[in-house]
């Protein structure tokens, strides 16, 4: 695995959590916090718009793994800013590291999120449509 040189990809996406982020109406828990299944989501987000300038016409990045700490609870109405760094990259993976804090700076979770770089019309047509 290579490091990345120069500035790596990365992006910064501001979220503000909303009634449907909860855990209690995500199925994820019964409390009215942030959820960690739209925690990921949002991780995934911000890695996906890291790389939406590098990748040329007719390709797309697939997760592949994920491994994710949700450190601090988040209530409705506050925001959340997630920032996805591309830390490693060899061939067609794509390391990134990933970081969420809320509005008053506290980590509300960190991942490593890794991507697969294919080609999208191959991608497609290896799903077979059920019938």
């Amino acid at each position: 695995m290579s490091e990345v040189p120069g500035a790596p990809p990365s992006a910064t996406l501001v979220r503000t959590v909303r009634e449907e982020d909860t855990a209690e109406l995500l199925g994820s828990g019964s409390l009215p916090v942030l959820g960690t299944p739209r925690l990921l989501a949002w991780m995934e987000a911000a890695t996906c718009a890291a790389l939406e300038a590098e990748l040329p016409q007719g390709r797309t990045s697939v997760g592949s793994r994920v491994h994710l700490e949700h450190a601090a609870a988040t209530g409705v109405g506050d925001t959340v800013s997630v920032t996805a760094r591309l830390q490693h990259r060899d061939g067609r993976l794509l390391r990134f590291e990933v970081v969420a804090e809320d509005s008053r700076g506290t980590l509300v979770g960190r991942a490593e999120v890794t991507r697969v770089v294919v080609d999208v019309d191959r991608f497609l047509g290896r799903i077979t449509p059920q019938e």
